[in-house]
């Protein structure tokens, strides 16, 4: 295969790409990214269910915040998974019961529409993200 037959300008597949760490900095910022998730789950559980119409909505808008902008911050899809990742954690183990017997979230519909919404504005911020621009002079973006 000759240097005009391979895809990206030389570079290769995607696929075709050796596996690298990725750098410090950034394995940082999804890490912080995960944890303002859980603090915005736990946030978002407990607005949700102290105000009801309004707490809901800005509980799911706070968590679409966060996921777009971890993805705009990164430059990258990985930026909206991590902090989804954290928030999703930390709402199932609000939702789990403990052996007393006591739970965080009622059994009401509030808290079934923040579960189920966050899950639904999680993936559409992870599938709908701002993913990584291919480098390089032939790539026609924005033209």
């Amino acid at each position: 295969m000759n240097q005009a037959d391979r895809p990206s300008g030389g570079q290769g597949g995607a696929l075709a790409q050796p596996l690298t760490f990725p750098p410090v900095a950034r394995a940082a910022a999804h890490l912080g990214l995960f944890l303002l998730g859980a603090v915005v789950g736990v946030a978002g559980g407990l607005l949700q269910a102290a105000w009801f119409p309004g707490g809901l909505l800005l509980a799911l808008l706070g968590a679409t915040g966060l996921f777009l902008g971890g993805a705009r911050a990164t430059g990258g899809r990985a930026g909206a998974v991590a902090p989804a990742a954290g928030w999703m954690i930390s709402v199932v183990l609000l939702t789990s019961t403990r052996p007393e017997g006591d739970f965080l979230f009622g059994a009401g519909a509030g808290s079934y529409l923040f579960l189920l919404g966050g899950m639904a504005v999680a993936v559409m911020c992870a599938t709908l993200g701002w993913g990584r621009q291919p480098a390089g002079s032939d790539a026609r973006l924005g033209k």
